[in-house]
């Protein structure tokens, strides 16, 4: 191993004691520790019996040994574990729910050092799933153009050794390097218009929920956690550009309705032209038939209601 190699940890699964067993044991101790007691100060000792002092000193181990026994009870509930650590060794995890008992010189707890402060911590680790949803950030998308972005994160813990050694806090680690992959994911993709099979932030959501939860679950290996979904909440473009791109959107939708008229009116054109010529309907010359094909995209492609010109005359007046 190479100097200053890190090792990562690895869980190890370990059974308690039952815990009801262990306290019959300690409440058999306690009791037997009275009755010792009750009998050294009730009368003198015989003479081929115990001495009272003798019966004290029983009376006395009975007793701290009850009580020291006491101090390793613990209960975990339904997708809880608790970390063992004996004189700072990690000796394994308890992840089955009930009443238990260990050794009471099992670490009952961790001390966290932050910004100048020191709490304790139990060793008790939850299972259970747990949502992160992040602030909006603010950060700027494959384009450059500043946008506004936000997910939530399922996770939980899968391996409380990593949890508990390899990181600090494996909370905030989570808060941390989720934001930090968030505004990567961003800078990965365009927000939207993107070229021809291009991927986008706005378009491509499964795609981007996918590689988002992929880049998680690579960050947040390293603490025993396991990402189970991971999406984006809120996207926007910033205050700042958001009216000029609003704009750019209308316009392109414009263009986009227009674009869908003119195909259809041409089809409608093309389609009056064969029903007349099919059934001889009418004998249009090609300056007559470039009138009347401009006479009806004027009609099919405005928005203003059109008032018709009666001919009262002639064809060609």
């Amino acid at each position: 191993m190479s100097e200053g190699q890190v090792v990562l940890s690895r869980e190890r699964p370990v059974r308690a004691l039952n815990g009801w067993a262990m306290l019959l044991v300690t409440i058999v101790l306690l009791l037997c520790a009275i009755v010792l007691m009750v009998s050294a100060a009730g009368g003198r000792g015989r003479p081929h019996g115990t001495a009272p002092g003798m019966r004290l000193g029983w009376a006395a181990l009975s007793f701290f040994t009850g009580v020291f026994l006491a101090y390793g009870f613990f209960t975990l509930q339904p997708n809880e574990a608790r970390v063992l650590i004996l004189f700072g060794a990690y000796k394994g995890t308890v992840r089955h729910s009930g009443f238990h008992w260990a050794n009471p010189f099992y670490s009952r707890g961790m001390v966290r050092r932050s910004a100048g402060q020191v709490t304790l911590r139990t060793r008790t680790i939850s299972l259970r799933s747990r949502n992160f949803v992040s602030d909006k950030l603010k950060v700027n998308d494959n384009r450059g153009n500043p946008i506004e972005i936000a997910a939530v994160i399922v996770w939980r813990v899968q391996d409380t050794a990593q949890a508990t050694f390899d990181v600090e806090d494996y909370e905030s680690y989570v808060r941390v390097q989720s934001e930090s992959a968030i505004r990567h994911l961003a800078s990965a993709y365009a927000y939207d218009y993107g070229e021809e099979h291009e991927v986008t932030l706005r378009s491509g959501v499964e795609e981007v929920s996918a590689a988002l939860r992929k880049e998680l679950q690579d960050r947040l290996a390293k603490a025993g956690v396991l990402v189970e979904e991971a999406r984006l909440t809120h996207l926007a473009y910033a205050p700042e550009i958001a009216s000029a791109m609003l704009r750019r959107q209308q316009a392109e939708a414009i263009i986009a309705a227009r674009q869908q008229i003119v195909h259809g009116a041409v089809s409608m054109v093309d389609m009056a032209l064969k029903e007349l010529a099919s059934k001889q309907v009418v004998q249009l010359d090609d300056e007559r038939k470039a009138a009347m094909v401009s006479n009806l995209m004027v009609v099919l492609c405005g928005e203003a209601e059109v008032h018709p010109v009666i001919n009262t005359g002639t064809l060609y007046t």
